[in-house]
């Protein structure tokens, strides 16, 4: 027992002169000071900007706190946070920053210099002209852009958009002949333009965030135009008149000439009152006729055959603005006629191709790309009876968009 007793009084000595000296070797390691930390910076949230970003934190409990301090490029810049009183959170935007990624380091300080660990952000992102001038404006819906509607407004069509985007102005002119602006927001993808002025030139301006909590807001920095909005105006077919040029087919009779495809009748019609060629000359033929003036974007036709046979099932719409030196010397039925057409300067606005009985009115789109239009050629290559000479129709009508 006694040597027990002076084997732990021995252990107890060791211990508290071992503590001493790490004790004196702290203080000669500082310079015999003692180093007191102020609270950290809690949790860090940030939000990005352009040119700028803002940091936000969860404030220390330490009440001796009289400042904070955020440092950035390697320290070489900062900026001073000062406490004036207590708070749960702080704020701080640093504004003036390049484009770029950055890193922050905030330390807390009391009134003596006495400062925290550091709190180190990384990789922040910073915005602007680059980030901008790569925004597009959102895109319209290419294979149906817009829909008149009954009541005189019009709705545009356009695609899902990024997820950034967060909302595109629509400007436009109303019937009244004032500027009316509406606002696109971003989970929709058509907007209704109310009392819209046809023809008249419709703007589009989006706005984007580079990331959801975003500062700043970017806009694209030139407005778009979006395709023109037409309506269809029917062509005047009292100016309507026949035009025979060089081998051109005949009619059957004089009362069945070119001249009954715009009578006004509707709907299939029979003998007499319908175009019934001669039967000479064979397949393909060609018929002409004048619109009376000239038309900037003739864009849709529609043909009504006759009520029992002879129907075109396969025929070419040509046009021209003046047939000054146009007529073609070859038949309609030769190889190169069509080169000769083009050449003469006849456009091909469309090949129609119907697969049914070609009684009823079919109408279709004209290939015309706004090319001045008066003169109208009809080539019939094909009838639905399979005939090699005949071809009859009721009706035609042409529309102008504006």
């Amino acid at each position: 027992m006694k040597h027990l007793i002076i084997f732990i009084g021995l252990f107890l000595i060791v211990i508290v002169t071992s503590c001493e000296k790490q004790q004196t070797d702290f203080r000669d390691f500082f310079g015999g000071h003692e180093i007191t930390y102020t609270g950290s910076a809690g949790e860090v949230l940030t939000r990005t900007g352009n040119l700028r970003t803002q940091l936000k934190w969860k404030s220390s409990s330490d009440p001796s706190i009289v400042k904070y301090v955020v440092y950035w490029n390697n320290r070489t810049d900062s900026q001073v946070v000062a406490i004036t009183g207590k708070t749960d959170s702080i704020f701080v935007t640093i504004p003036n920053l390049q484009e770029f990624v950055y890193s922050f380091t905030i330390y807390s300080y009391d009134s003596k210099g006495n400062k925290s660990v550091p709190k180190q952000v990384n990789n922040i992102k910073v915005y602007g002209p680059t980030y901008k001038n790569s925004l597009l404006n959102r895109a319209y819906n290419v294979a149906d852009p817009y829909l008149l509607n009954s009541d005189g407004s019009v709705t545009l069509n356009f695609i899902t958009p990024d997820t950034i985007n967060i909302g595109t102005v629509i400007k436009y002119t109303n019937t009244s002949g004032n500027t009316v602006q509406q606002t696109l927001a971003p989970q929709n993808n058509a907007i209704v333009l109310p009392n819209y002025k046809l023809g008249t030139e419709i703007q589009y301006l989006s706005s984007y965030v580079p990331e959801r909590n975003s500062l700043d807001v970017f806009t694209v920095a030139t407005s778009s135009v979006f395709p023109r909005v037409y309506s269809y105006v029917l062509c005047d077919r009292s100016l309507f008149k026949e035009v025979h040029l060089p081998n051109d087919v005949g009619t059957y009779e004089s009362g069945t000439s070119i001249s009954k495809l715009w009578d006004g009748s509707v709907g299939p019609q029979g003998y007499p009152n319908i175009f019934h060629s001669n039967g000479s000359g064979g397949m393909p033929h060609t018929l002409t006729f004048d619109l009376g003036k000239v038309y900037d974007n003739l864009s849709r036709i529609e043909e009504t055959g006759r009520d029992c046979c002879n129907n075109p099932d396969n025929f070419e719409v040509w046009g021209i603005a003046d047939i000054t030196n146009a007529a073609t010397t070859l038949p309609s039925n030769a190889s190169g006629w069509k080169d000769e057409s083009i050449a003469k300067g006849w456009t091909l606005l469309k090949e129609v191709l119907r697969t049914d009985d070609g009684k009823n009115a079919y109408t279709t789109e004209l290939d015309n790309n706004g090319k001045p239009i008066r003169y109208i050629r009809i080539r019939i290559k094909h009838v639905t009876t399979n005939d090699g000479n005949y071809s009859n129709m009721s009706e035609i009508r042409l529309w102008n968009k504006q």
